[in-house]
């Protein structure tokens, strides 16, 4: 059985989600790729460790460990630790906080408390007052395509450095994991291509073989072994979205955009 989490929708600014799991099955899974980076609080046998993840740009080999418990926060694409981007974590390169105390851990040289579900809101809350969780509006601009007074080349290059990712693989690891969820929904392998958009079955057998790490019908074969990492909900309203930045002009002539859940 893949694994599952509880999660909901937060207020905090720069945040997609938060999330948590316990008791797990112990066990190896395929930890799918993913956009946002995130931090990730483990409690296990008696010991609470916060870890910095990052986005993944394919799928890798996982383990959980019994009777651990994990909450998540989410971050926004284009939302990151100040001085942690994207890029320094990315593709499973996690990094784990320090531990101050029992309680707590360190951040640009102060002890701040673990979050848990209920406070996570107000934990990113005072990320964001420090000055410690950084976002660049121009990802929310190109995710909803709204156009932003600077050329194209400066609006893909701070891209890149907010997110660690283009704007296209964005989009190709959001349909690879509609298309996985649509899949496990029991909807068909054919009508699962042409409504993710895909060209072929090859195509979606090759894309989800490299952002899932199954095959199509790996992902509806209900005897596997293979366990799937979460799946976590997805507003499909990104499929009608764009690949390309918008090349009427070099020069964008509106206002940069505030922060948006949306994907291309």
């Amino acid at each position: 059985m893949d694994l599952i989490c509880d999660e909901r929708l937060s207020d905090a600014p720069f945040v997609e989600r938060v999330w948590r799991n316990q008791g797990e099955r112990e066990g190896p899974f395929i930890s799918v790729a993913e956009i946002e980076c995130g931090l990730v609080v483990t409690r296990h046998k008696g010991k609470t460790t916060i870890t910095l993840r990052g986005p993944a740009t394919k799928a890798t080999p996982a383990y959980c460990p019994a009777d651990a418990e994990f909450i998540g926060i989410q971050f926004k694409p284009g939302a990151f630790i100040h001085n942690l981007p994207a890029k320094m974590v990315m593709d499973r390169h996690d990094l784990n906080l320090p531990e101050a105390t029992g309680k707590s851990f360190w951040l640009n040289g102060s002890a701040w408390q673990y979050p848990d579900y209920e406070n996570a809101d107000t934990f990113v809350n005072w990320l964001v007052r420090d000055g410690l969780l950084i976002y660049d509006p121009v990802v929310g601009a190109v995710l909803q395509r709204q156009p932003v007074a600077m050329s194209l080349r400066t609006v893909q290059r701070r891209f890149l450095q907010a997110t660690g990712l283009t704007h296209n693989t964005i989009y190709q690891i959001n349909r690879a994991q509609y298309a996985t969820t649509l899949l496990k929904q029991g909807i068909s392998i054919l009508d699962t291509v042409y409504q993710v958009g895909y060209f072929d079955q090859p195509h979606l057998t090759r894309s989800l073989k490299h952002f899932i790490g199954l095959t199509p019908a790996q992902v509806i074969d209900q005897s596997r072994t293979e366990r799937l990492s979460f799946l976590y909900k997805k507003n499909p309203s990104w499929l009608s979205y764009n690949t390309n930045v918008l090349r009427t002009t070099d020069i964008y002539s509106q206002p940069l955009s505030t922060a948006s859940s949306d994907v291309l």
